[in-house]
């Protein structure tokens, strides 16, 4: 066989019609499906030897189409609260389809000027909305891990260099041990973070006052007075997973730079909060810290996979992330170098559906689905504490409510058993999707909301349908017994 029947220009037409028609039946269907629709005959279909000859691209992509969407999870769609994720506005799907089309590689300006250009210029972009310092250099990375990992190395090289020690050239075989301090609302990708740039996972130590997690401040002071000059990485968190509550940054920053310590911000969704003249108080500080990172595909609602990371002395990336081949020395434009300032050389232009979604809402579209997604997150709150069955675990202070199933008659250990299978029938279920945590010592719901589809309507679903759930469960356990 020829090559050029195998690889055919003229199929490009039919394969954009057939995804153009998957994509408006779908969208078009979103806001009424369910969260999940199991088809397990749909998941199924992928398991499937590798065909000797293909069946040409219109009709693979148009299997790929049914199989994908008969079995998917709709994460875009309003019914989705399970984790802390968004939906895609219309513009930033435009502009991911577009960053799929033109395929450019944002590595260097000799293999992409546009991709670069626009990523330089949407890092000024977020740090104006985020309200950060001009001063603060940044880097698109692939999500809020990758953002903490890229934060955190920086910080590692900062630190042991005041120790003498160049982690990047040299490594860490004659370094110091380094500690990271956090609060216990610290994120388990902090933990990965270590693990990966060699601090180890155990030297993650985290200061709780209460079993919710709330930073314990003194006991914080004490570990960095005991550190006795050495350098440390200290993580404030803006917004925990379990009910989106913030520890306080200001002070922690104050800490952190009183014992010559490094401070970084996790502010994967909650750094979001600085768009609102309304809350933006509880990440007040975060302008102060030395790195601090976010998550595009949580509350700026563009596809999967975007992070943001942001740090003071941009001198730093390069440090860490140099890399070195007579081939990549014809770029002119050395500070078009993307791919020395994060882990990765192969790059998306991950800055089209950025420039796409902010380009079309602006500020004030933020603003309002920031404060929209407070203000559903309050409405459940209120409706949790109006009930009789549900009981509410802590304020609803931004975009997740933490609440559990409490129907009177039931101890501490039967109330727990109970949510942890209502959790689990609510994610067979499919018509909602949201999971549970153990937060404050109870195995709560935690459902978040920042998608820009979400309204009111879905906030009435959660309690009747957990109540219906909850209720049904004795002799749907009966029914699988027998």
């Amino acid at each position: 066989m020829e090559l050029s029947q195998a690889f055919d220009p003229t199929e490009v037409g039919p394969v954009l019609r057939e995804v153009m028609s998957a994509a408006s039946r779908y969208l078009a269907e979103l806001d009424s499906l369910p969260a999940k629709e199991p088809d397990a005959e749909a998941a199924a279909a992928f398991d499937r030897a590798l065909p000797e000859c293909g069946q040409g691209a219109e009709e693979a992509v148009r299997d790929l189409a049914h199989y994908v969407r008969g079995g998917a999870v709709h994460v875009d769609g309003p019914r989705f609260f399970h984790l802390v994720a968004g939906g895609s506005t219309p513009a930033a799907l435009g502009g991911d389809l577009l960053c799929s089309v033109f395929d450019q590689h944002a590595f260097a300006s000799m293999s992409s000027p546009a991709a670069v250009r626009l990523e330089q210029a949407m890092i000024g972009w977020l740090k104006d909305l985020f309200e950060l310092p001009p001063e603060f250099g940044g880097v698109m990375v692939t999500g809020g891990t990758m953002a903490n990992v890229t934060a955190l190395a920086t910080a590692r090289q900062w630190c042991l260099s005041r120790c003498g020690v160049d982690a990047a050239e040299a490594g860490l075989g004659d370094a110091p041990g380094l500690q990271i301090l956090s609060s216990g609302f610290v994120h388990s990708s902090v933990y990965k973070a270590a693990s990966i740039l060699g601090i180890g996972r155990a030297n993650v130590r985290t200061f709780a006052a209460d079993a919710s997690g709330r930073v314990d401040l003194s006991g914080l002071e004490q570990a960095l007075q005991q550190l006795d000059g050495r350098p440390a990485i200290v993580v404030a968190n803006a917004g925990e997973v379990n009910a989106g509550d913030f520890d306080p940054i200001d002070q922690m920053v104050d800490l952190a730079h009183r014992h010559d310590c490094w401070c970084h911000v996790d502010g994967t969704f909650g750094l979001f909060a600085r768009i609102s003249p309304r809350l933006r108080h509880l990440a007040a500080g975060a302008e102060r810290a030395d790195s601090v990172t976010a998550d595009g595909h949580k509350w700026l609602n563009v596809p999967f996979d975007t992070g943001f990371c942001f740090v003071r002395e941009d001198r730093l990336f390069s440090e860490v992330f140099a890399l070195d081949g007579a081939y990549l020395k014809d770029d002119p434009d050395a500070a078009g170098m993307l791919g020395l300032r994060g882990p990765e050389m192969s790059r998306r232009a991950r800055a089209l559906p950025v420039f796409a979604t902010l380009a079309a809402y602006g500020r004030e579209g933020y603003r309002r689905l920031v404060e929209h997604g407070a203000e559903l997150a309050a409405e459940l709150a209120t409706q949790v504490e109006a009930s009789e069955d549900f009981e509410l675990l802590a304020p609803a202070t931004l975009c997740i409510t933490s609440f559990r199933y409490s129907p009177p008659g039931l101890d501490k250990e039967q109330l727990d058993r109970l949510n942890a299978r209502l959790g689990e029938a609510i994610l067979r279920d499919g018509r909602l999707y949201m999971g549970t945590t153990v937060f404050g010592g109870h195995v709560a719901f935690k459902p978040a909301f920042v998608n820009w589809r979400t309204t009111s309507r879905e906030i009435g679903l959660v309690l009747p349908t957990l109540r219906e759930l909850g209720r049904d469960l004795p002799r749907r356990e009966h029914e699988d017994a027998g």
